[in-house]
């Protein structure tokens, strides 16, 4: 997603006409190019894609500026839940995306050395989303930018950046925001509000003047690479425990392996400077099973990617003409594949509340509050399951107690009625949300 400039500050350096900036700071006005619309969406993420679309298959004109071009980022996630599965099918997009390439694994499972410690089948689930689904990010994007371009009302601004939000003076309502694009000319969008969808280092959160509200919650960081395997497809994920460690291994297409190592918190930096030949015999020894390919991947350093590991929640989601969602509003850690599945549920439960404020003009803060209220609570629980999943699975907590407690976790998963509810709140969240459908005004147009 979208991670704005680095500079840090809030307000746009440049001025709009000759001699010095004398307005008051924090406050802009429009400059360059000027583009007329009802939404302006900062980051095309699957939260902002997503939000884009169905706000355009709802009779709404939405500018969507997004950072990179076409689709040149890092991207770490792309495990998807049941949850966030059965949105993109509401949409209408999630046959085409897997057609791109995809691989549905089994489920979820924890292992120690050759035992099984704990086994999450989501075969148990209704179909058809009755699977985990490894979705390459690029693949589902595409689509849904593509959803997008088909329909009336839009307006892609790849490659600009948000430098700037309107407003006529300090704290009063965001009328739109000022982007930079690819070759540092301004561009203002002028828009009814500006929905700031540009991840977990958001730069649209930093302009308003938003702390992001991090906190260290997991002492563990990860670092992300995968390795060339071909007819080596587990059909699932899972979390290898070793050594006071864990390593998450997990298909990913095409003839991939994606391998997610956790170290304790800054322990990256000695690590790796011990070189990639010592690198690869620690990770052999935590997957003898895979130690023909680890005998020569990563090749480099270079190939491997740090993930800084760290919970946030933003002190504020919403204020006049402004509002947060997806990683922009709440961060998580990487257990549980929960990351995306809470972006396009935000997504879904946005899209009516601003409808309706747009409807009535202008939009506050108190008309977007019944977002916040709903989905608020719905990331804490899924920070409070993520603490409780580290403990038990990332955490050095390797003596016989620990293993007795995912013993007995697997027991309740597996066997019992209970287990299924749990498998469906893992799958689904605690406020499982569809698509309005229902507001559509607009038909989707096919692909040619």
């Amino acid at each position: 997603m979208d991670s704005g400039d680095k500079d840090g500050t809030g307000t746009d350096t440049g001025t709009t006409g000759a001699g010095a900036d004398t307005r008051p700071a924090g406050t802009v006005s429009p400059a360059g190019p000027v583009i007329d619309t009802d939404v302006c969406v900062v980051g095309a993420g699957p939260a902002g894609l997503a939000l884009t679309l169905m706000l355009l298959r709802s009779g709404v004109r939405v500018a969507l500026a997004e950072r990179s071009t076409a689709l040149r980022r890092e991207f770490h996630g792309e495990v998807l839940q049941p949850g966030g599965q059965r949105i993109l099918d509401e949409l209408g997009v999630l046959a085409a995306a897997r057609a791109r390439g995809s691989l549905a694994l089994s489920g979820f499972q924890v292992r120690e050395r050759h035992r099984v410690l704990l086994d999450i089948d989501y075969g148990r689930l209704p179909a058809p989303y009755d699977h985990l689904l490894a979705l390459p990010q690029p693949h589902l994007l595409a689509e849904l930018l593509s959803a997008c371009r088909r329909l009336p009302g839009f307006t892609h601004l790849e490659g600009h950046r948000i430098s700037a939000l309107l407003q006529q003076r300090p704290g009063a309502p965001c009328t739109g925001a000022v982007l930079k694009g690819p070759d540092r000319t301004p561009v203002t969008v002028r828009a009814a509000v500006v929905v700031g969808a540009d991840g977990r280092f958001s730069r649209t959160r930093t302009l308003a003047g938003v702390d992001a509200g991090r906190s260290e919650s997991f002492a563990q960081d990860v670092v992300w690479f995968s390795l060339h395997a071909p007819g080596r497809a587990t059909g699932k994920v899972a979390v290898h425990r070793a050594g006071g460690s864990a390593v998450l291994v997990q298909d990913s297409h095409p003839d991939r392996l994606r391998i997610g190592w956790t170290l304790p918190h800054g322990g990256w930096g000695a690590l790796a400077g011990r070189g990639i030949e010592h690198i690869r015999r620690e990770l052999t020894r935590a997957l003898p099973q895979f130690a023909d390919l680890l005998h020569e991947q990563p090749a480099s350093l270079a190939d491997l990617a740090l993930l800084d590991v760290f919970a946030a929640h933003a002190g504020e989601w919403t204020r006049d003409g402004l509002v947060l969602v997806g990683d922009s509003a709440h961060t998580h850690g990487p257990i549980g594949a929960q990351g995306i599945n809470l972006a396009l549920q935000d997504a879904a439960v946005l899209h009516p509340v601003l409808l309706a404020a747009l409807r009535r003009g202008p939009v506050t803060a108190a008309s977007l509050a019944p977002y916040r209220q709903r989905r608020a609570a719905a990331a804490a629980a899924v920070h409070r399951m993520q603490k409780a999943q580290a403990r038990a699975m990332f955490g050095t907590g390797g003596g016989p107690l620990a293993r007795l407690a995912l013993a007995g976790a697997a027991g309740l998963v597996t066997r019992t009625p209970l287990g299924r509810k749990i498998t469906r709140k893992v799958a689904y969240g605690t406020d499982p949300a569809s698509v309005r459908t229902d507001l559509f005004t607009t038909a989707a147009v096919p692909a040619p």
